[in-house]
This record gives structure tokens, C-alpha cells and sequence, in this order.
């Protein structure tokens, strides 16, 4: 148990580091509007095991959230798309249950789960993050065009980085 409680911390440094040190400084866009931005930290909380009781799983998606929130300069948006999307991800994984249940230590990764399973848990779980994140940013469903269009390109660019990043980095928890 503790060999998965250290790879759990280190991820969680290690994509706090990449989110803070690269993915901050990648945006592209049409003239003085971005429309994709590499939001690859929620994989930190996403990778926890199934069974990560509540009261670890939304502080500390509230901290990681937060951190991202300081560097970034945007108070409170990334910590409260992070709890949302640490919420929202107990009732994926209630709804993506197999037929036999979970283990105790199972962790929602590619090894453990299979690529369907996987794609279907990180794209809902990612995706409701991203809406969230870009509604909150934006503050007004005024901007519904920008939301939708940052939302769904910037969904895409992260869902690619983050399978070919867990492909390089294969981890058994």
C-alpha cells in the first residue's frame, strides 16, 4: 500500500510540475483568442484508486487545484473545476461499474481497466472538467460559442497528450 501511496505523490508533483513548468505557457489560437489550452492536472486526482474515500479525494483536488490557481493567476477557477471534477468523478465511477464490482485497489488506468474503460472514465470526467473550468473562467453563458469551442479543442489536445503520456509512463497504480 505505501509502494501506491508514493507513486500517487510523485504523480501528483511530477504533473503539477509539467502543468506549472510547460502546459502554462502552450496556448494556441485564432489572433488574440485561444482556444486550446493543455489542462493535464485533473489526471492527478482521476488516478487515484476507485475506493479513495471523499474526504482525501476533494481536498486534496482543492489543493491541487488551488496550487495550479496561484501560478496561473486565476483565483479559485482551477481549484473549484478540480473539486467539481473530483465530485463528478465518484458518480462516473458508480456509473462505469463492471457487473462484478470494483477491488479494492483498483486505479482507473489502462493496465487496470482496459482502453475502453479508461477512454469512457477519463473523456466524461475530463470533459465535464474542461466545461466547468471554461464556463467559470468565462463567467457568462454569453461567451457559450468561446466556452463550447475551448471546451471541445482543448479537450482534444489533452485527452491526446494525457493517453500518450500514460502510455511512456506506464505505473501499476
Amino acid at each position: 500500500m505505501s509502494n501506491a501511496i508514493s507513486t500517487n505523490i510523485i504523480r501528483i508533483i511530477l504533473l503539477f510540475l509539467a502543468q506549472i513548468l510547460v502546459f502554462k505557457h502552450i496556448t494556441f489560437g485564432i489572433s488574440d483568442f485561444a482556444y486550446i489550452h493543455f489542462l493535464i492536472y485533473p489526471v492527478a486526482f482521476l488516478l487515484l484508486p476507485v475506493k479513495t474515500p471523499s474526504i482525501i479525494l476533494l481536498p486534496l483536488s482543492f489543493l491541487i487545484g488551488l496550487g495550479i490557481d496561484f501560478f496561473y493567476d486565476s483565483p479559485g477557477v482551477h481549484a473549484s473545476a478540480s473539486v467539481f471534477s473530483a465530485y463528478f468523478r465518484s458518480l462516473v465511477i458508480a456509473f462505469l461499474e463492471p457487473y462484478d464490482g470494483y477491488n479494492v485497489d483498483d486505479v482507473p488506468n489502462i493496465k487496470r481497466m482496459g482502453f475502453g474503460y479508461f477512454v469512457s472514465y477519463m473523456s466524461i470526467v475530463l470533459l465535464a472538467h474542461m466545461l466547468f473550468y471554461f464556463s467559470v473562467e468565462a463567467f457568462s453563458f454569453v461567451y457559450f460559442f468561446d466556452i463550447f469551442l475551448k471546451t471541445i479543442f482543448s479537450f482534444i489536445m489533452s485527452f491526446i497528450v494525457i493517453v500518450i503520456m500514460l502510455s511512456i509512463f506506464k505505473t501499476k497504480y
